[in-house]
């Protein structure tokens, strides 16, 4: 299949397009490789160093002998994007080309602008091209379980039944997000939900927990082709950051009481995720919606299985509570259903099992690379 993998110089897109391309599939990556560039505005970078995008697809092909296309640029740029669909003529899109960080969203009135800008214009102009000339490609969008909030009853899968005044009806599940980020993505929903409606569109919108992990079988075939790991107060993970902490003494620093419960997943099973939703497509006019995890923890139990990790490398790990610079519920219900996946064929991997080989081995690894200023907060959600 012709697989368009758009943000595909990113965390998840990185790992999507070289799974896919070695999995027999025509891949193209489009990107407008901004992500380094706002790295560079903040004066932060990964862990790990990854090489110029052009260098890294040609090391792909080098070993494998397969081809990936690019195409750089904005998808907010109309005419940009539709040149580039027009050249590669995608059968299915992976659309992981937003910008992904909570904290960057909430910095000021500029990123949040930004944020909803690249976010919802540029999936709006990829709805209208799909309409006007690819009424039959498969949309897989990358959602966020950070949509639904932490609501008080189970979070179903997208939809839930509701009876009201002796009636019932099937609507979309509520949203309750905790950012400008995550409102990004509920108004991304509510459009590509409408635009299959209308217009007859297919679309999947995986919405997506916490993802962690370096390695795949493809990123881990040569230094070159090596994933991002991003530790920093603005796009770094609460496991990240813990895994870089531990690796250069420094105390685990948990948010608040440490209670808040997160959705997550392998990045091996990310990729294996989107390989199921482009395997079995959604129907003309369906707007699926899969919560795409395998694991639920709350922020202390992962502190908690960091540091039984270190301890097994001989690290000395420590962990201190922090003021919380977001404003969220510290103590809430979380029950969140993943059957859908799973019915597809994911077989989970587990974060006791790739703690070490896939997070804090790198972190130590790479633990010279570390600017210890970069991890603790900067951005508080009460500005």
């Amino acid at each position: 299949m012709k697989v368009l993998v758009i943000g595909g110089d990113g965390y998840c897109g990185w790992a999507t397009a070289l799974y896919l391309s070695d999995r027999g599939h025509e891949v193209g990556i489009l990107d407008s490789l901004v992500r380094r560039h706002w790295d560079g505005q903040l004066g932060v970078d990964t862990l790990t160093p990854i090489a110029p995008i052009k260098q890294r697809i040609q090391r792909w092909k080098d070993l494998t002998g397969q081809h990936i296309d690019l195409y750089i640029g904005d998808i907010t740029n109309y005419e940009f994007l539709q040149q580039a669909m027009s050249d590669f003529e995608p059968e299915a899109i992976v659309h992981f080309g937003e910008q992904r960080s909570a904290p960057f969203s909430m910095i000021d009135r500029e990123h949040a602008v930004l944020t909803q800008t690249n976010n919802v214009v540029g999936t709006l102009n990829l709805l209208y091209i799909m309409q006007h000339q690819f009424p039959d490609c498969h949309l897989v969008k990358l959602g966020t379980m950070g949509e639904y909030g932490t609501p008080n009853i189970d979070i179903e899968e997208g939809y839930i039944e509701i009876e009201h005044n002796g009636r019932k009806d099937t609507l979309p599940y509520p949203k309750q997000p905790g950012s400008f980020y995550h409102l990004s993505k509920v108004h991304d929903t509510h459009n590509i939900h409408f635009a299959c409606k209308i217009w007859g569109l297919r679309a999947t919108d995986l919405n997506q927990g916490i993802v962690y992990g370096v390695l795949t079988d493809q990123t881990g075939r040569d230094e070159m082709l090596v994933n991002r790991l991003d530790y920093d107060g603005v796009f770094g993970t609460a496991l990240n950051r813990f895994c870089i902490q531990a690796a250069v003494g420094h105390p685990l620093t948990v948010y608040g009481s440490g209670k808040q419960t997160r959705a997550m997943l392998d990045i091996r099973d990310t990729v294996r995720c989107v390989e199921l939703a482009i395997e079995t497509p959604a129907k003309a006019g369906e707007f699926r919606v899969f919560n795409q995890f395998t694991e639920q923890f709350s922020i202390m139990d992962i502190a908690n299985q960091v540091k039984a990790a270190g301890n097994t490398l001989g690290l000395k790990v420590e962990i201190d509570h922090i003021d919380n610079p977001r404003v969220e519920a510290e103590e809430h219900y979380f029950n969140a259903k993943n059957t859908k996946l799973i019915d597809l064929g994911l077989e989970p991997h587990l974060l006791s099992d790739s703690l070490l080989d896939s997070l804090l081995n790198f972190a130590v690894k790479y633990q010279g690379r570390v600017n210890k200023d970069d991890i603790l907060p900067k951005v508080s959600w009460r500005r």
